[in-house]
């Protein structure tokens, strides 16, 4: 998936309540970005840049992987193919999304 379609995909699993409580952004580099504002009402998901209460630094390719199931969130962080910066219980909850 490129990263519009990732964006759908979240989208899609995010619908009008996330649970977040919280704006998450996955940062994919050069590939650009997808931030999921679990605050707003309803909630939104979008490639527009903005602060977040955790940033989630992922390649496109795990990021596909992750959506996909085929990468564990918990195992994908032990093992370095994501980091996270910010506010480590906003990523937790990342479990309910994907």
């Amino acid at each position: 998936m490129n990263l519009q379609e990732c964006t759908e995909s979240i989208r899609g699993k995010v619908g009008d309540n996330s649970g977040l409580d919280a704006v998450l952004k996955f940062d994919c580099g050069s590939d650009g970005l997808i931030v999921i504002d679990g605050v707003s009402t309803p909630n939104t998901v979008s490639n527009a840049d903005r602060d977040a209460d955790c940033t989630i630094t992922i390649t496109l390719e795990n990021l596909n992987a992750l959506l996909t199931g085929a990468l564990n969130p918990v195992t994908g962080f032990m093992s370095g193919k994501f980091k996270v910066s910010g506010d480590m219980s906003v990523a937790m909850k990342l479990q309910k999304v994907v």
